[in-house]
């Protein structure tokens, strides 16, 4: 009669949004198919309806994978959950055997061997500097998105004051500050919201990609910053074609990429500079969307770096503010839609900054977003 296989207890602690992703399909399959040595257990909780299960193992990210037999306990977070386990199923089957013979093995003094209590505690090091290492990147996840957020509050607080300022001087009426001050609350809203998040969800799960009129963003966010460029000796120039097709994009995002480019681009660009917005269609699959200035241009060398987070370049940190993760936003914002940004630029001969979105193709908006209403978008 064929000895009974061991008992490999997992627990699955992931959403439905993650379920549904390669890696934990491909977990799922493997379990289900290989015959890895053991009797497998597995248990799928959602942490939404399980949230007692995040502080019972003491989690810090989701999806997590944990091992609660054998012992001792093991828990792997991340994306690459098949990996992890692919890895560590070995490790577990000679574990096993080595307890299963435990009692005949004889004393590790008297042949030099590692007893097997270290090698438990061997293991257990092992699970707590794992352990530790997610913890680490789960909080650098968290810092980066606390900034990204504080860099967000400024744009709608910002335009909040340059409406009561017009207001107090005359230069817009009652209902229009109104209707600029609603807007931006609702915007500071949106965002409070997302920060309650900032533990439990990845950025680049909160966006909402919807068709999208991208001209009309576009034509918005530089009235609102009219007070950047009006009463100035600056051109500012667009082009934007009527016929320039919908995009396939988050509303929200693509007014926060446009904002952040041209408040760069006229804050940088001197007396007597010219600023310029471009919408292009460039292929039948994207859109271009361009932003240029006269300003003091970015090295070749600082030309990646300046995408990262909390970067500012040393020749203007000391004559602008901000917290230098404005193109580490938008370059994220382009990588969750599927296009790309970069920057053409010589020193002194101003910069152009370029950013593609995917035209609308009667796409179906995802069944895995947070809020449909968040306009979207770790």
């Amino acid at each position: 009669m064929a000895a009974a296989r061991p008992k490999l207890q997992l627990l699955l602690v992931a959403t439905a949004q993650h379920l549904a992703s390669a890696d934990l399909r491909g977990l799922i399959g493997a379990l289900r198919q290989e015959d890895c040595g053991f009797e497998v257990l597995l248990q799928v909780a959602d942490p939404a309806r399980h949230p007692e299960l995040l502080e019972l193992h003491r989690l810090v990210a989701t999806p997590a994978l944990v091992k609660l037999e054998p012992q001792p306990k093991q828990v792997f977070a991340g994306t690459t959950l098949t990996l992890q386990l692919r890895t560590w199923l070995p490790r577990w089957q000679q574990m096993e055997v080595v307890s299963s013979l435990g009692l005949n093995l004889r004393p590790a003094e008297q042949d030099g061997s590692r007893t097997r209590r270290e090698v438990q505690l061997e293991d257990q090091l092992l699970v707590l500097r794992q352990e530790n290492e997610t913890l680490i990147d789960r909080l650098g996840v968290q810092e980066r998105l606390l900034r990204m957020v504080a860099h967000e509050l400024r744009t709608p607080l910002t335009a909040a004051k340059l409406a009561l300022q017009s207001h107090s001087l005359g230069q817009i009426d009652e209902p229009r500050f109104r209707d600029v001050l609603k807007r931006r609350l609702d915007d500071i809203e949106e965002l409070s919201r997302d920060l309650l998040e900032v533990g439990t969800t990845r950025w680049e799960a909160l966006f909402n990609p919807q068709r999208l009129a991208l001209g009309q963003v576009a034509a918005e966010a530089i009235l609102e910053l009219e007070k950047l460029w009006v009463g100035r000796d600056l051109e500012l120039i667009t082009d934007i074609p009527a016929d320039l097709p919908d995009v396939y994009a988050d509303q929200r995002r693509m007014r926060q990429v446009l904002l952040n480019l041209l408040e760069n681009a006229l804050k940088y660009t001197p007396e007597g500079g010219q600023v310029s917005l471009t919408l292009l269609h460039r292929t039948s699959q994207w859109v271009q969307m361009s932003v240029c200035d006269s300003g003091p241009g970015i090295p070749e060398e600082e030309q990646e770096r300046i995408f990262l987070d909390r970067v500012r370049l040393p020749q203007t940190s000391g004559t602008t503010s901000g917290y230098g993760v404005g193109l580490s936003v938008c370059r994220r914002i382009a990588d969750v839609h599927g296009g790309r940004i970069w920057v053409v630029s010589q020193p002194g001969e101003g910069a152009c900054f370029h950013l593609t979105v995917p035209v609308w193709n009667g796409q179906a908006a995802p069944q895995s977003h947070r809020r449909g209403s968040l306009g979207r978008a770790s």
